[in-house]
């Protein structure tokens, strides 16, 4: 049997979002790709914008640059704005314990534009 998660127990995770502008003022999006037997293994049509996490002592501009670059290969970008603060969300109950490696309740994101 396996132990309940206590969902008021589990931290954020701290992350970056990254909204990629051109001149006309197009957002880029990408199609995510489905990892066989990841947590989102199945999963059809999923578009996102590149996000990911920071790393322990890292700054979270530079997150958003190394996450931009691995996720999209994009280096030569500059910086138009960041939000004012961080923005929460809980997962859905049906992904807490599954979503995120299990480790987190949602994630706490800094938002970068370029």
């Amino acid at each position: 049997m396996t132990a309940a998660i206590d969902f008021e127990t589990l931290p954020y995770r701290p992350c970056v979002g990254i909204m990629v502008l051109n001149a006309e003022g197009h957002v880029w999006v990408g199609r995510r790709l489905s990892e066989v037997n990841g947590e989102m293994s199945g999963a059809v049509a999923l578009w996102q914008m590149p996000q990911g996490g920071i790393d322990a002592g890292e700054d979270p501009l530079a997150a958003a640059r190394r996450e931009l670059y691995e996720e999209t290969g994009m280096k030569t970008v500059a910086l138009l704005g960041e939000s004012d603060g961080w923005i929460d969300y809980d997962l859905p109950p049906h992904l807490v314990g599954v979503a995120l490696k299990g480790r987190y309740r949602g994630q706490t994101q800094k938002w970068f534009a370029f």
